[in-house]
C-alpha cells in the first residue's frame, strides 16, 4: 500500500496559487468577513461526533457565524453510524454540504465523486485565504486524511495519534518510575504488578467493542508493532504470517491484565476506566487528553501522564487516526463556497490556539512549537513525535475498507471471546477479505493495487 505524499514542489505551487488571485496579485487585504459577504444567510450542514475536538469547534462556532453570517447546522452522530449516514445522504441527494471524512473513507468518498478537490476553490482569490498555508499542516496528516490519488480533497480537522496514557501514581505505588517502553514490558513486568482482580484494578484496557473500534483500535493496533500487516504487497492476506500471528496472540494473552468484558469497551469505557482509577494504562487517541485532564470527568488529573505507544519487535509504530473536512459535491454553488470558507476557518492557523485550548487537536505544526502549549498539554511532545514517522496505512485507506472492517470486527471479536483460534480466525478473515477485493476488482487489473 502506497501513501500519496505532496511533493515539495507541488505544495509550494499550490501555496502560491492560494495566495494569489487569477491575475497573480496577492490579496493582502483579504478578510473572512469580506469573503463571506456574498454568502450571508447561506446555511451549510455537517455531521459532528461526540468527541472533544467537535465540542471544541462548536464552542468557537458563534464567532464564525458572527463574522460571516453563514449558519452552520450540525448534527452529532455516533462514530459507528457516521459513514452509513453520510453515504445515504450522498446517494440520495441529501442536504450535507460539508463531508466529515475518516482517513479510511477518503478513497470511497473521492472515487464516488461525493467530495470536491480543493483546487476547485483555491484558484478563486475571493474565497481563499492567502494565509491558508497548506505547508503548515503536518505533511503526514494532509496526505493521510485529506488526499487521494495525489489530489487533495480535504483539510485535517480532528487529528489523532495513538498514545500511552497512564496513571503515574499507580505506577509509582507499584514500584515504577517510568512507563513501559515496550509491549514486552507491559506483558512481563508491568502487567503482573499492576493487576489485582480482587480490587478490580488492572494494568491495561484495550478498547475492543465490535465495529470499527474492534477492527481499527484493537485488532490493527497489534499487527504493525509486531511486524505484521493486514495485506501483503499483492493485496493478499498477510494475517497468517508469523509476525501477524505473534501480534494477535500477544493481544489475546494480554487480556489477563485487562478488566473482564473488554470486548464491550468502546473509547468512552476505556477512557473512563483510566479516569476512575480502574486501570493504570490505556493506548488511546490524543484527542481524549482533555477528557482525562478534566476534574469534572477524571479522578486522576494530578496523576495523568502521557508517553508514546510502546515499541514492539518491529519498533514503535503507533496508531494513526483522524478526519478531514471536505466540500460535498451535492451542495449548491453558494453552499460549496460557504462550506469552503468554513473549512478554512475551522482548520486555520488563526484559530489553532483557541481550538487546542477548547479541547481540540489541531493539525497545524506551528501551534505545537509554542512554549506555553508544550508546557500545558502533556500529550504534545509524544504526539508530534509520532507524526514525524507514522503509518498512514495503519488502516488501509482504499474504498474496500468499510466492508473488510466489518469482517475483521466480527472475527476479531470471536478471537477475543475464544470462539475461534487465532489461526482459524485469521484464515477466515483472509478468505472473506480476498473475496471482497476480488469482487471490487483488485485482482483483475480494474483497480490499482497500490492505492
Amino acid at each position: 500500500m502506497r501513501t500519496f505524499l505532496l511533493t515539495a514542489a507541488s505544495a509550494v505551487a499550490l501555496s502560491v496559487a492560494v495566495a494569489a488571485g487569477p491575475s497573480g496579485a496577492f490579496a493582502a487585504d483579504w478578510s473572512l468577513e469580506t469573503a463571506a459577504a456574498p454568502y450571508k444567510g447561506t446555511e451549510i450542514n455537517v455531521i459532528f461526533l461526540d468527541r472533544p475536538g467537535y465540542r471544541a469547534i462548536i464552542k468557537l462556532l458563534p464567532e464564525f457565524e458572527k463574522q460571516t453570517g453563514i449558519k452552520v447546522n450540525y448534527e452529532i452522530v455516533p462514530y459507528e453510524s457516521t459513514r452509513e449516514k453520510e453515504v445515504l445522504n450522498f446517494t440520495s441527494g441529501g442536504d450535507l454540504t460539508v463531508a466529515l471524512v475518516d482517513l479510511v473513507w477518503i478513497g470511497e468518498f473521492a472515487e464516488n465523486g461525493w467530495i470536491l478537490p480543493i483546487d476547485k476553490f483555491t484558484g478563486d482569490a475571493a474565497i481563499t485565504d492567502p494565509n491558508l498555508n497548506l505547508k503548515g499542516f503536518f505533511p503526514l496528516l494532509l496526505d493521510a486524511f485529506g488526499s487521494w490519488g495525489g489530489v487533495t480533497y480535504g483539510l485535517p480537522f480532528d487529528n489523532y495519534s495513538g498514545l500511552l496514557f497512564y496513571n503515574s501514581c499507580m505506577l509509582k505505588d507499584a514500584g515504577f518510575d517510568k512507563p513501559p517502553a515496550t509491549w514486552d514490558e507491559v506483558m512481563t513486568v508491568y502487567g503482573p504488578k499492576l493487576t489485582d482482580a480482587s480490587k478490580n484494578q488492572y494494568a491495561y484496557a484495550l478498547q475492543s467493542r465490535r465495529g470499527e473500534t474492534q477492527s481499527a483500535d484493537s485488532f490493527m493496533r497489534f499487527l504493525w508493532p509486531f511486524g505484521g500487516s493486514l495485506l501483503d504487497k499483492d493485496f493478499k492476506s498477510n494475517l497468517n504470517s508469523p509476525e501477524s500471528q505473534a501480534g494477535l496472540q500477544f493481544r489475546q494473552d494480554l487480556a489477563k491484565y485487562m478488566p473482564p468484558g473488554i470486548v464491550s469497551f468502546d473509547h468512552a469505557e476505556a477512557v473512563n476506566a483510566l479516569a476512575q482509577g480502574q486501570v493504570a494504562m490505556i493506548t488511546e487517541w490524543s484527542a481524549f487528553y482533555s477528557t482525562l485532564n478534566d476534574p469534572a470527568t477524571s479522578k486522576i488529573v494530578d496523576c495523568l501522564a502521557v508517553a508514546p505507544e510502546p515499541e514492539g519487535p518491529a519498533g514503535r509504530l503507533p496508531a494513526l487516526g483522524g478526519f478531514s473536512l471536505a466540500v460535498a459535491a451535492q451542495g449548491t454553488e453558494e453552499q460549496q463556497k460557504a462550506s469552503w470558507l468554513f473549512i478554512q476557518w475551522a482548520t486555520s492557523e488563526d484559530i489553532a490556539r483557541d481550538y487546542v485550548e477548547a479541547g481540540g487537536v489541531s493539525g497545524r505544526m506551528a501551534i505545537y512549537e509554542e512554549p506555553d502549549i508544550k508546557a500545558t498539554y502533556k500529550f504534545v511532545d509524544p504526539m508530534v513525535a509520532s507524526w514525524q514517522k507514522g503509518v498512514p496505512e495503519f488502516r488501509p485507506r482504499f474504498p474496500s475498507w468499510p466492508a473488510i472492517s466489518e469482517v475483521v470486527a466480527e472475527w476479531g471479536t470471536k478471537m477475543q471471546l475464544g470462539e475461534t483460534s487465532i489461526s482459524d480466525g485469521a484464515k477466515e478473515i483472509g478468505t472473506r477479505m480476498e473475496e471482497i477485493l476480488k469482487q471490487d476488482g483488485y485482482y483483475d487489473g480494474s483497480k490499482k493495487l497500490l492505492q
